[in-house]
C-alpha cells in the first residue's frame, strides 16, 4: 500500500524542485540521519508500529486513528491525541509526512501539530518552498519563526528532533520560561528559545509535566517512529 505513495512522492518531488525555489541558505543541508532511527537507550517508544495503546483523546477515551503499514495517521473528526503518560523535560524524536493537497492553501494545507509538554505547539504544515511566517512548518506556532525553511516537499518523510524544557514555576508564577532547541530534517530551525503556551493544547499548567499531544487538523498527515527520552 505505501509503494504507490513512496513513487508519487518521488515523482512529486521531482517535479516540485524543478517548479519552486527553494529557500533554505545556501549553507544549509538537509539530512537524513536521524530518519529511522531507533530510540536510545533510556527513551521510550510512543508507538510500536500496530496500534494506538498509550494514547489517549484528550477526554481520556482510546485514541481512533488509522493504524496500517507500520505508521499511524490523522482522522479527521476523530480529535486530537496525547500520550497517557506525561513527561517534564525531554528529548524528543518525530517522524511525519504532510500529504499533498494542491488545491488547498495555507492552514488548509497538510495541517496538525506536535504539542510539546502538552500545551507549546510545534507547527505541522506543507510549507514546502515558502518564505515562512509564524504559522509555518517548524514554527512555534505563532510566535516563532524558525531559522530557514527545513521542509521537504508532501509525500516525504520528515524528522524533528526536540530538546524541551519546561517552565520553572515559584509561588504560583513563571520564573523561568520553557525553552525549546528543534532540528528539523537535520538543520537547527530554533536554538534555545523561550516559548509560551499556545491554544488549542492540552488542560495542564505552566511547570507541570505534560503529555506529547498531536493536533488533527482534518488532514491526512502520516506519523512513524516516535520516541522520547526524559531529561533528568
Amino acid at each position: 500500500m505505501l509503494i504507490p505513495r513512496l513513487v508519487a512522492g518521488l515523482a512529486l518531488s521531482l517535479s516540485l524542485t524543478a517548479s519552486i525555489p527553494f529557500v533554505v541558505a545556501a549553507d544549509a543541508k538537509l539530512s537524513d540521519a536521524t530518519l529511522g532511527q531507533k530510540p536510545p537507550e533510556g527513551a521510550v517508544s510512543l508507538f510500536n508500529g500496530e496500534n494506538l495503546d498509550g494514547w489517549i483523546k484528550q477526554n481520556g477515551k482510546p485514541a481512533a486513528w488509522t493504524v496500517e503499514d507500520g505508521l499511524f495517521i490523522v482522522k479527521p473528526g476523530e480529535g486530537s491525541i496525547k500520550t497517557e503518560k506525561t513527561f517534564g523535560d525531554f528529548q524528543l524524536h518525530v517522524e511525519f509526512s504532510v500529504p499533498y493537497m494542491p488545491n488547498k492553501k495555507g492552514q488548509a494545507r497538510g495541517n496538525s501539530g506536535v504539542y510539546l509538554g502538552g500545551i507549546y505547539e510545534l507547527q505541522v504544515l506543507d510549507s514546502y518552498g515558502l518564505t515562512l511566517q509564524n504559522n509555518d512548518c517548524g514554527a512555534i506556532y505563532k510566535q516563532i519563526i524558525p531559522a530557514v525553511n527545513a521542509c521537504k516537499p508532501p509525500l516525504q518523510w520528515q524528522t524533528y528532533d526536540v530538546t524541551f524544557h519546561k517552565a520553572v514555576v515559584e509561588g504560583g508564577k513563571v520564573v523561568k520560561k520553557a525553552r525549546v532547541t528543534v532540528i528539523h530534517n537535520g538543520i537547527k530551525t530554533i536554538d534555545d528559545a523561550e516559548i509560551d503556551p499556545t491554544p488549542g493544547g492540552d488542560s495542564n499548567k505552566e511547570g507541570e509535566d505534560g503529555s506529547l499531544l498531536l493536533q488533527d487538523h482534518g488532514n491526512l498527515v502520516q506519523f512513524r517512529n516516535l520516541w522520547l527520552k526524559p531529561l533528568r
